[in-house]
């Protein structure tokens, strides 16, 4: 009974950090928001204690690219897309790390601002889409000097683009032009994509040479 009772307390602890989110939405600086954020994040029940947003800001960034949610390995880090999605993210974009975590050319902000564990088939949880919808826009108002957006994986393009995206992911990404010049559709550089990359050649071959030229025109 006694620990029903705790799970309890804690469960209407992060409803009313949630509430008070909701409530007292006003115009903050990046470090302000970053700070409700993680007021929230560590509302959350069962989350893991010291877990952070993962995230990289700066209102001199004009390039930004929103995922889904940190994976495991990005989230214990501390550093987004440090992991194989992001070697293959940065092979994409034909960027070194060096220039993908220059924050004062690149932001990064992904649907959900941190690693929510797996599902039973080991994949990965869905991200929590209330960080979009309570701080995207903040953030995004902090930034004015962002000429593109990459929206990568199913996530990040249907918060986006609503009634725009195409009945598939692979109609989405080969009407990548429909979204110009808010807009850049990416799959999810996962490993899981893979057998889809494979089986559609025209991605390596004739889209991304065009990704190599918008992305590198915009960070000049």
């Amino acid at each position: 009974m006694a620990f029903i009772f705790l799970r309890i307390l804690i469960l209407l602890k992060h409803l009313i950090v949630l509430y008070i989110c909701l409530r007292d939405q006003k115009v903050m600086d990046i470090a302000q928001i970053i700070l409700e954020i993680e007021n929230y994040i560590s509302s959350i029940p069962g989350m893991k204690n010291g877990y952070k947003p993962i995230l990289q800001l700066s209102p001199k960034a004009k390039l930004l690219i929103i995922g889904q949610a940190p994976g495991r390995k990005a989230q214990e880090s501390g550093i987004p897309w440090n992991d194989r999605s992001g070697d293959t993210l940065r092979s994409w974009l034909n960027l070194s790390r060096e220039v993908f975590y220059n924050k004062d050319k690149i932001a990064i902000m992904p649907i959900g601002f941190y690693y929510t564990g797996v599902n039973k088939h080991g994949g990965d949880n869905p991200p929590d889409i209330n960080c979009a919808k309570l701080w995207h826009q903040s953030l995004i108002d902090q930034m004015p000097n962002i000429e593109l957006t990459i929206l990568i994986g199913s996530y990040a393009q249907n918060y986006y683009l609503k009634r725009r995206i195409k009945n598939t992911m692979r109609d989405t990404i080969q009407a990548w032009k429909d979204y110009l010049p808010e807009y850049l559709v990416l799959p999810h550089p996962s490993w899981r994509n893979n057998a889809w990359i494979k089986k559609n050649k025209w991605f390596n071959e004739e889209l991304l040479p065009e990704v190599n030229k918008i992305v590198g025109k915009v960070l000049t």
